[in-house]
């Protein structure tokens, strides 16, 4: 039987992936501040709206009122499909405080309560029909107690996955790190993505590599990517490789 992948509207990822996501699998977007996760995983969610796919964003870092600006800066006005029923965010950040805060519909009183999280979580999903779903970022619920990284993760993943969403949950590292934000949390999830803005010879460039893929092949190349007015673009025909100290671009 064919594997069925969910397309990410992602130019290029889905070249890069052999053809999308394998549904229900749990994807970590891990990279550290300033390499575009959160654009990401809205542009992942923007285009599952225009091809009929309801989408939920666990919002834990950012005020909603803010992330709907951000997604309008590129074009990814959320308002219509939020009404029509399609879209939800749930708002794990201002713990309901604040005027704009009350006119949110899912709202989870204590962020740092897991389970209240999930509970919240599981109505927003039920309620649209959500089939995909972005955490941003999962790191914030176990910054302050990294022992229990893995075992959020597989909360979440068992609620994600059991109610039919094909999901990215955003992982903070710092700038120098290069592991995957969180001891155990690799292993847990289905997919590992990588974005890395590094400096070469006094110019930052952007990449993505894929760590691992459950249900697919894919490129095991480092591919660099920009961040245009319309989102991110991936160069899945291109390679990025380090020569004697140099960064050279294939």
């Amino acid at each position: 039987m064919p594997i069925e992948r969910v397309k990410t509207g992602i130019p290029g990822l889905d070249e890069i992936l052999h053809g999308g996501i394998p549904r229900r699998n749990v994807v970590l977007l891990s990279g550290g501040p300033g390499t575009g996760k959160s654009i990401f995983g809205q542009q992942y969610l923007y285009y599952g709206l225009t091809q009929g796919e309801p989408g939920v964003l666990v919002a834990l870092e950012e005020h909603p009122v803010q992330i709907r600006r951000n997604m309008a800066q590129f074009g990814w006005d959320v308002r219509d499909y939020e009404n029509e029923g399609m879209f939800a965010i749930v708002d794990a950040f201002t713990g309901g405080i604040g005027e704009a805060a009350k006119r949110e519909r899912y709202v989870v009183r204590d962020p740092d309560d897991v389970h209240q999280l999930i509970d919240v979580l599981k109505a927003a999903i039920r309620d649209i029909g959500a089939q995909r779903a972005v955490i941003d970022s999962v790191s914030t619920l176990y910054l302050t107690r990294p022992a229990v990284a893995r075992s959020v993760v597989m909360q979440l993943k068992r609620v994600l996955s059991g109610l039919g969403c094909t999901s990215i949950l955003v992982s903070q590292v710092s700038a120098t790190e290069r592991g995957f934000g969180g001891p155990g949390v690799e292993h847990a999830a289905d997919g590992i993505i990588r974005l890395d803005l590094d400096e070469y010879e006094g110019e930052l460039r952007r990449s993505i590599i894929v760590w691992k893929m459950r249900g697919t092949s894919h490129s095991m190349r480092r591919h660099p990517f920009d961040i245009t007015d319309k989102g991110i673009v991936i160069h899945y025909d291109k390679v990025l490789r380090i020569r004697r100290g140099m960064l050279i671009e294939e």
